[in-house]
């Protein structure tokens, strides 16, 4: 008999301990199935911007009659920077007495000695490849083959406004691309400016120097100060192409005119310039 009661003890406490480790089993199964519910409620009630209706970038909308997501600037009003009330600024041009467009001798803005050295940093950064830093239209990636750049010396140059220079700048002109995205408006007409300048400093002669300066030979200056004598007259380079006579096929950026009235280079004689 003791044998027995010993036997269904033991049997009763195996019983006892597996009907544990199911409780415990089924209470872990219970708790992860009450946080997975959980996740479940919380991702069906978020209200955020990710549930929300909004625009999708270059779609389409049914909110609005047009069907355009990308939603038009509204009717009067003006953006941001968009206030552009001194048109000359921006355009170089003016409107003429006949209705087109014109080009004025005129910088909008006072020519100080620190909007010249603005001018110059921005020229010899963008305008040096093409037209040198003396401007005579024999830069760098002209000596390599490239089309030969206006000589901003010649008479044509020379006799064009100010206002012509910011032009071209901001739309280009035959083989010259613009330069809008490279230059704001305010350095455009700085480098205008310089150019001027430059043009002064190339084309100078006596009656431009005031009086009581004296003029010295830019020859003899550079052999004092152990120079190389390199106020030479400008040869064009042999690699240099002329890109004429015009193919009826070939566009110009900008619908620019790609020939202007003066296609040869013009080479100054004297050694001094």
């Amino acid at each position: 008999m003791s044998r027995l009661r010993a036997q269904g003890s033991g049997i009763r406490e195996q019983k006892a301990a597996i009907s544990g480790r199911w409780s415990a089993i089924s209470g872990r199964r219970a708790l992860v199935l009450s946080a997975f519910g959980a996740i479940l409620l919380l991702a069906g009630c978020r209200q955020d911007m990710q549930n929300q209706p909004r625009m999708f970038p270059q779609r389409g909308s049914d909110f609005f009659a047009d069907h355009r997501g990308a939603r038009p600037q509204v009717l009067n009003t003006v953006a941001r920077d968009q206030l552009r009330e001194d048109s000359y600024f921006y355009t170089g041009v003016v409107q003429g007495p006949n209705g087109y467009k014109q080009e004025q001798n005129l910088m909008p803005f006072p020519v100080t000695m620190e909007v010249l050295k603005r001018g110059q940093e921005r020229f010899n950064i963008y305008c040096t490849p093409c037209h040198s830093r003396v401007g005579n239209g024999e830069g760098e990636i002209v000596q390599r083959g490239y089309k030969p750049a206006a000589n901003l010396h010649d008479q044509v140059r020379l006799s064009q406004p100010i206002s012509h220079y910011f032009y071209v700048m901001t739309h280009g002109y035959g083989a010259m691309p613009d330069y809008s995205a490279q230059l704001t408006p305010v350095d455009r007409w700085a480098v205008a400016a310089y150019i001027r300048a430059l043009q002064l400093s190339q084309n100078a002669t006596l009656s431009d120097v005031p009086q009581g300066v004296t003029v010295r030979n830019l020859k003899d200056l550079a052999a004092e100060e152990g120079h190389p004598e390199y106020a030479q007259p400008w040869k064009l380079p042999s690699t240099a192409i002329q890109a004429y006579p015009p193919v009826a096929s070939e566009g110009t950026p900008g619908m620019a005119p790609g020939y202007p009235a003066d296609p040869k280079i013009q080479i100054p004689r004297t050694g001094n310039k």
